[in-house]
């Protein structure tokens, strides 16, 4: 199995190291022919702009609504989230486009500037009946957006109350916002899952990928090997523990 990863700007080293630690190869995605290579691809965050006019520069945005609307499965983490929302509020002057097909509306940089950026403990039921181990995951938001509304179809996977923030400035009239959410093949979360040492949001995506959901803690290979997900990962790179 290999699993590609838009390697335009932000922090697709790190989602490639996440994936190696559990055995499988992350490929580095920049042109719309390399997709084909792949069945399916992680957007990391980074600058949502800058990613999306490196996207457009590179003609990107029309392989990957059809690596979506093809059935293929899509991760997007932060700015991921937003290029994979069909709806951004809170954009620069002229917006971004967007690649769509997450029956959500996003706002960019909800939670403030950069320096408003935090860390929180997020319940996370449906990831540790799916992976095992605690309930809670460590969420790490770098100027992050978060999700106003979802569509019907949109399963919720971890939510914030943003009363207990201080940094809400946008004065949205909710209680809370979605950070984790998925539909059909898409998956998108408003932080970032690839900088800390717990992988099982990325083992939950390659069950999604394999098509065995919670039936096994083995990830079979499209050669017919299988690889067990490390109980104890190896850490190659600089994450928050």
């Amino acid at each position: 199995m290999a699993v590609g990863v838009l390697a335009l700007q932000g922090s697709f080293n790190e989602h490639i190291a996440a994936l190696r630690r559990l055995g499988v190869k992350g490929v580095e995605i920049r042109k719309p022919e390399q997709l084909e290579s792949v069945n399916s691809l992680i957007i990391p965050g980074g600058e949502s702009t800058t990613m999306a006019k490196l996207a457009e520069f590179h003609n990107m945005f029309p392989a990957l609504r059809e690596f979506v609307q093809m059935g293929k499965p899509v991760w997007g983490t932060c700015a991921g989230l937003i290029f994979l929302a069909n709806k951004a509020t809170g954009q620069k002057a002229g917006g971004q486009e967007l690649v769509g097909g997450l029956d959500c509306t996003v706002h960019r940089n909800f939670f403030g500037s950069q320096i408003q950026s935090f860390e929180t403990d997020l319940l996370v039921p449906e990831l540790a009946a799916k992976e095992g181990g605690p309930t809670n995951f460590r969420g790490v938001f770098i100027r992050a957006p978060a999700i106003l509304e979802v569509g019907p179809e949109v399963q919720v996977l971890a939510e914030y109350p943003v009363t207990h923030h201080k940094s809400n400035e946008n004065n949205e009239s909710v209680e809370k916002v979605a950070v984790a959410v998925k539909q059909g093949n898409l998956l998108g979360m408003a932080f970032h899952p690839e900088l800390t040492a717990d992988t099982r949001w990325h083992s939950y995506f390659l069950k999604m990928v394999s098509g065995l959901e919670g039936k096994s803690n083995n990830i079979c290979l499209s050669g017919g090997d299988d690889i067990l997900v490390e109980k104890t990962p190896r850490i190659d790179l600089p994450i928050y523990q």
